[in-house]
């Protein structure tokens, strides 16, 4: 393959300890924490019985529209349940889990098996021979370039923008979600994916019961696919963008990764706030025991990490187009681009 452009310039802050410099901001806020919980879990419920009511009273083009704030506050919650599976939310390890996993009845999250997924991503985050569970799969170009032509079109479909943002989020979070994949042989894993699924559906049967079943399916379901679409967008362009570095086993880095292989999605406010910070994502790759609510402050104490991997809203859209590592130039390429270097 032939290198267009040269490796990203290594920022200067990759010289820092950060490990050290980060571990004032690890400390949570136990008043902080219940005030995050208690606002984002008031408006998402409110917000809830509001589109059930209208719905139930004909009113039911409120009720839809109503759905679009509640996903976006089931994002939030989803990302405080994240916080949770870092320990980084409360003190207690008691009070992460058990928040984590309320939150995660709502979100079809299966906690347990989730914060071990999400623990593997990462570990092992921007190391091409470590990718696995918990992540967006992507090929690199000599990998895609091998696979049998049915592959190759099923790679392509899976990373077309109406399946990526659109079937996607629905298969995983209502399908692919029931089941430990990855961990089948785990009774844990297990207890966590079948107890989540009927503790959501014992909710699912008291809200019909209490609301009626069309209002119910039709808000819920809803708001479940605007919040998982949202969730998936947000994954992606943070490890999906122009710049981004992957690398093999043994030229790895934890640091370099987390700066040079997370995205800063520089959003604008009040986007910022309503996705819990975490737009700030190459901080929280530094240290994920940093809370949410403390990351706007490593930023404004540490000005230099604000360029490094920054992301705005209008470029983040032009990420959808990039599917393949090529290893040669170090960046990642749209499928047009290497048809067009393949044809020359």
């Amino acid at each position: 393959m032939t290198d267009l452009t040269s490796p990203p310039a290594r920022p200067e802050s990759l010289k820092r300890d950060w490990s050290r410099l980060l571990a004032p901001y690890r400390k949570s806020s136990t008043g902080r924490s219940l005030f995050e919980l208690a606002l984002t879990a008031a408006i998402f419920i409110a917000t809830w019985g509001v589109a059930w009511l209208a719905f139930k009273a004909g009113w039911w083009p409120v009720a839809l529209l109503l759905t679009l704030p509640a996903g976006v506050f089931l994002v939030r919650l989803f990302m405080i349940q994240h916080d949770c599976g870092h320990g980084s939310f409360f003190e207690a390890r008691a009070a992460n889990d058990w928040v984590g996993r309320a939150i995660g009845v709502l979100t079809l999250t299966p906690y347990d098996y989730w914060r071990r997924t999400h623990a593997m991503h990462h570990a092992t985050s921007g190391n091409l021979d470590r990718r696995g569970l918990g992540v967006i799969e992507m090929l690199t170009v000599e990998e895609y370039l091998a696979l049998p032509p049915l592959r190759r079109l099923g790679y392509r479909l899976y990373r077309h923008p109406l399946v990526m943002f659109g079937l996607g989020p629905a298969f995983v979070f209502l399908l692919q979600q029931r089941v430990p994949i990855g961990m089948m042989k785990e009774w844990r894993t297990w207890v966590s994916t079948l107890g989540n699924g009927l503790a959501a559906a014992a909710g699912i049967g008291l809200l019909i019961w209490l609301v009626g079943l069309t209002p119910v399916l039709v808000v819920n379901t809803l708001t479940l696919l605007i919040a998982a679409t949202i969730g998936v967008w947000l994954f992606y362009v943070q490890h999906q963008f122009e710049g981004v570095s992957w690398a093999r086993n043994g030229e790895w880095k934890r640091d370099e990764a987390a700066l040079l292989g997370s995205s800063h999605y520089d959003l604008p406010q009040p986007l910022r706030w309503l996705t819990a910070n975490i737009g700030i994502h190459h901080v929280h790759h530094l240290s994920a025991r940093i809370p949410f609510y403390r990351l706007n402050d490593v930023l404004k104490d540490n000005p230099e990490l604000k360029s490094v991997s920054r992301l705005g809203l209008r470029e983040s859209f032009a990420c959808v187009r990039l599917a393949l590592w090529d290893e040669a130039g170090q960046r990642l390429v749209s499928f047009r681009e290497l048809r067009k270097r393949r044809a020359a």
